[in-house]
């Protein structure tokens, strides 16, 4: 038995079990938490290098199945991974062509996949996106809601105020800037799917004449100043590096002199952009999110403000994202059986994977959350901000 595994394996200390598909098992360590069932024999010679992209394709297209809590699977992988593979840092970052046919597609693959899936482990707003914990000890809902507060009073959301929400996804932040704060919303989605509940909702929420949305491409907004607001939330994500400048050129052109625009979204952990090592990044790539690039806090920091705007306030909610992402994982794992009647089969083990493998990603500060807060000064250099940020916590 022992001679059929590579010999890099038997001499590795790790929780795990290996079973292959004659019913042989060996344990690679001392009381083994996860389990990798070995459906495939040519998966064997694989295990002498185990990328993270390789050990994900291979579960999500069925050729080993693994036995064990989603987040023990994940760490043990990793440091199986860590244990074999070396980190490969220095690899070019791959930029990508983005256009609006491109995108459009990208974007209804991972967010047309079912309304109803996505129900199952997001909080009833369904707020695709990091939370805020105030404390740490929040529910889910408390945490959304607590994001879409902390977002409100960091841009100093008044009411009438006309706010652009880019990317508004299923319109929770629309919803919650018109309610709580008596602002005018305008949001724009590419997701079909995400755009008829979103509008479902408006309207049960009696609050048509406060927000509008609708399925527009950013690089079609006005750029006539009309706004007084922006948010973008979850969205520069899939603009990709290439595109980054217009991005940001438009987001300055939407909103008026003396406006604040917010850019909510994941960074890289290097500073070129280039994904994390061990094939973590290609995964994702392939798998969850097509085209998206992340770029590193410097290089969006950087766009913004050759547009034009001053950057004034930026927060990093990393480990909110990870708690988030836990919060996530552990739901969809507690709704396995009713997921498997939403979407298919290998769906079900990509979305697994990925929040749980996302959960671990932030925690490790393989990948971070920044929000950065800017202002569309007036030509004489003049803004309306407060002097500190003591508002934000104290309104």
């Amino acid at each position: 038995m022992l001679a059929q595994l590579p010999p890099a394996l038997q001499n590795l200390q790790l929780p795990l079990r290996l079973r292959l598909w004659d019913g042989h098992e060996f344990n690679l360590g001392p009381t083994p938490s996860v389990t990798i069932v070995v459906k495939d024999p040519q998966m064997v010679t694989q295990f002498t290098h185990p990328s993270l992209d390789a050990l994900g394709a291979a579960f999500v297209e069925g050729k080993l199945e693994l036995e064990g809590s989603i987040s023990d699977v994940i760490r043990v992988c990793d440091e199986l991974s860590q244990a074999l593979v070396e980190d490969d840092d220095s690899a070019t970052p791959v930029r990508t062509v983005h256009d609006k046919e491109t995108d459009a597609k990208a974007i209804s693959y991972h967010y047309d996949l079912s309304n109803a899936f996505y129900q199952l482990w997001l909080d009833s707003d369904m707020a695709y996106s990091c939370a805020y914990f105030e404390t740490g000890s929040e529910t889910l809902e408390q945490a959304q809601q607590a994001k879409f507060r902390h977002l409100c009073r960091k841009l100093r959301l008044q009411p009438g105020d006309y706010l652009l929400d880019v990317g508004c996804g299923w319109g929770g932040l629309a919803r919650y800037a018109a309610r709580e704060f008596g602002a005018k919303v305008f949001g724009i989605t590419l997701s079909k799917e995400q755009l008829a509940l979103a509008r479902e909702r408006v309207k049960e929420e009696g609050l048509e004449d406060l927000v509008e949305l609708q399925l527009l491409d950013y690089r079609d907004l006005p750029q006539d100043g009309r706004f007084d607001k922006v948010v973008s939330v979850g969205m520069f994500e899939h603009v990709g590096h290439a595109n980054l400048a217009q991005y940001c050129k438009t987001l300055f052109g939407a909103v008026k002199e003396g406006g604040l625009v917010m850019n909510h979204g994941i960074t890289a952990k290097h500073t070129d952009g280039r994904p994390v090592g061990r094939g973590a990044g290609d995964f994702i790539e392939k798998y969850v999110f097509p085209n998206g690039e992340l770029p590193h806090l410097s290089m969006i920091s950087a766009e913004i403000s050759e547009a034009g705007l001053e950057i004034v306030d930026v927060e990093s909610l990393r480990l909110h994202y990870a708690r988030t992402l836990d919060h996530w994982s552990e739901r969809l794992e507690d709704n396995l059986e009713a997921a498997a009647k939403q979407v298919p089969d290998q769906a079900l083990r990509i979305w697994r994977l990925y929040l749980a493998g996302c959960a671990y990603a932030f925690a490790k500060g393989w990948i971070n959350l920044h929000q950065i807060l800017a202002v569309k000064a007036h030509p004489d250099g003049s803004h309306e901000l407060p002097w500190t940020r003591d508002d934000i916590y104290n309104p």
